[in-house]
């Protein structure tokens, strides 16, 4: 029977007495072994159930002293999780709450956790509890955590970047130096399970349907993505040009006191960040908002690193609003900014080769990002397809048809985004790899683009799509995209077999809408962007998408 003294309610410290908890983990993945470590270093007696897991992380938890039971089937998880008696469950973010084990824990009245939840309760381990900023949106979010840090860091403070970015949250609280602050990236699946943070400022990027697949429908998901806002303290940041957002914070409990921060490529009101003639500013945070604004960076400075692209400085303009509720100084997020790059796979160039320029923006795994990517360029081959998750592409195609040369799709879900061509982009050259290695996909796709492209045309790897039908994940995809055209370029000299330069296509298809230039970004002394802005990045769990294994829940999935 379960031990009378123990509530795990009532364990909101690391100093309380966690010995002898009976606790089920669910999932071996990076969070779910997270979890048992921390639980096991607490004296808590843990059972892990996984459907599948590494050698090395079967290995380490016999070591520090967990139980495995591996349920490939689900045939032995329940009967086990039954016998244990539990007196708590700890869920990796993939799982559904269908699952029968969950299913099982909620009417035997158990209590369900996240990882998220752990980590909150266990935030005094080191110190004072470092302040916590969170971030979630469909797209963006890996990039702002990522800029957000940066910005504390040049404030000279010592941050983590952590959660869904791929560092789980209990490993950061348990770093024996201790922070000043975690920025916390937070996926659909995470924010589903999460209860009682409350953190410094909280940002929800955007809305895009996404994960329809686990989540049932599209109201579902964007209430997980809304409590990113509950109980915040200072500041919820908003995207002006999404109204979704918008709502999301007027429907949040806050603590009194906390504000609400828009942010957009227009020209911004008071207690705003926006674009003034070319000039990325704040207005929120300063005495004089009404009639004065402080200048962060200029686009023609963000267009030399490499950071011009409308979403991105979406991007820059959320996580400056996140870093000045926290009392960074301008000066801070100037320097911040001189110094960061994007991660790869995020519109990062491959080659620029006989007029020809190769992108890789694997990162784009839903319709959302990829528009956005596509609405940076003019003339495109658009490599697209792999794992949808229940998310329609045919409003993408149809809105973006017009600046097509040909479209080389992959993936598993390809017969839908054939048949979206089909009803919008009848004559459009439609190239289509069949399944295959991941190795030769890509090698096909490329050889395929690479016939169809012309001097002047953009060669775009945006997916809008999760890749786990053929790759290991986001980076693993392009990752293989670039190692073909490096490939294929080498075997063909410079001007390639058959220079076509002289074909009558255009050099440059500005008229097409956009430029070949990733960074053409924001017009200087425009107040927005061409296309709307919408941010990219994908809502990129470090957890298992629907349809993916929710045991290995922490690599760079596309979820």
């Amino acid at each position: 029977m379960p031990r009378p003294d123990v509530r795990p309610d009532s364990l909101t410290s690391w100093h309380h007495d966690w010995s002898g908890l009976r606790t089920a983990v669910l999932g071996l993945g990076m969070t779910g072994f997270s979890v048992a470590d921390t639980l096991v270093e607490l004296g808590a007696s843990v059972l892990v159930i996984a459907e599948s897991a590494s050698p090395e992380r079967t290995q380490l938890l016999e070591v520090i002293g967990g139980t495995l039971l591996l349920d490939p089937d689900g045939s032995l998880g329940l009967e086990r999780l039954e016998a244990f008696v539990p007196e708590l469950v700890v869920v990796s973010p993939g799982y559904h709450p269908d699952h029968p084990l969950l299913v099982w824990a909620a009417q035997a009245g158990v209590p369900i956790w996240g990882d998220i939840e752990l980590a909150w309760r266990l935030r005094d381990k080191v110190g004072a509890p470092a302040e916590w900023i969170s971030v979630t949106g469909t797209n963006g979010k890996t990039t702002t955590t990522g800029l957000t840090a940066a910005m504390l860091r040049a404030e000279g403070l010592r941050v983590a970047a952590c959660g869904n970015i791929g560092v789980p949250v209990l490993d950061a609280i348990r770093d024996p130096e201790g922070f000043d602050a975690l920025v916390v990236e937070l996926s659909s699946y995470q924010l589903h399970w999460m209860r009682g943070v409350s953190p410094l400022a909280s940002v929800c990027l955007n809305i895009a349907d996404d994960h329809l697949d686990w989540h049932g429908s599209a109201e579902a998901y964007r209430l997980a993505k809304g409590k990113v806002y509950e109980n915040t303290r200072i500041a919820c940041v908003y995207n002006r040009a999404d109204e979704a957002t918008m709502h999301l914070v007027e429907d949040a409990e806050v603590i009194d006191g906390a504000r609400a921060v828009g942010f957009g490529l227009d020209v911004p009101g008071p207690s705003d960040f926006g674009v003034v003639d070319g000039i990325l500013v704040d207005r929120a945070f300063l005495a004089e908002r009404r009639d004065s604004a402080l200048e962060i960076a200029t686009v023609g400075e963000l267009r030399e690193r490499g950071l011009a692209a409308p979403h991105v400085v979406a991007n820059i303009l959320a996580a400056s609003a996140l870093a000045r509720a926290a009392g960074v100084s301008i000066a801070s997020i100037r320097a911040a900014l001189r110094e960061y790059r994007l991660d790869p796979h995020r519109i990062e160039v491959v080659a620029d080769r006989d007029g020809v320029l190769w992108i890789d923006d694997s990162k784009a795994t839903n319709p959302h990002a990829a528009d956005a990517s596509l609405g940076a360029f003019g003339s495109i081959v658009w490599v697209v397809g792999g794992l949808l998750k229940g998310v329609p592409i045919a409003d993408l195609v149809e809105r973006r048809a017009s600046k097509l040369r040909a479209a080389i799709v992959i993936g598993a879900d390809r017969q839908e985004v054939v048949s979206a061509f089909g009803r919008h982009a009848p004559e459009l050259p439609l190239f289509e790899v069949v399944p295959s290695e991941t190795e030769e996909v890509m090698q096909a796709a490329v050889r395929m683009a690479a016939e169809a492209a012309r001097p002047g045309d953009v060669v775009l790897l945006a997916p809008a799509a999760a890749s786990m039908d053929q790759f290991t994940d986001y980076a693993d995809r392009g990752r293989a995209f670039a190692a073909a055209v490096s490939a294929l370029l080498s075997e063909t000299p410079e001007g390639g077999p058959d220079d076509r330069s002289d074909t009558g296509a255009p050099s440059d298809r500005d008229e097409a809408g956009g430029s070949r230039d990733p960074e053409a970004g924001i017009e200087e002394g425009a107040g927005g962007p061409e296309d709307g802005g919408s941010p990219e990045d994908s809502d990129a769990s470090a957890d298992a998408s629907g349809a993916a294994n929710p045991d290995d829940p922490s690599r760079p999935a596309d979820s």
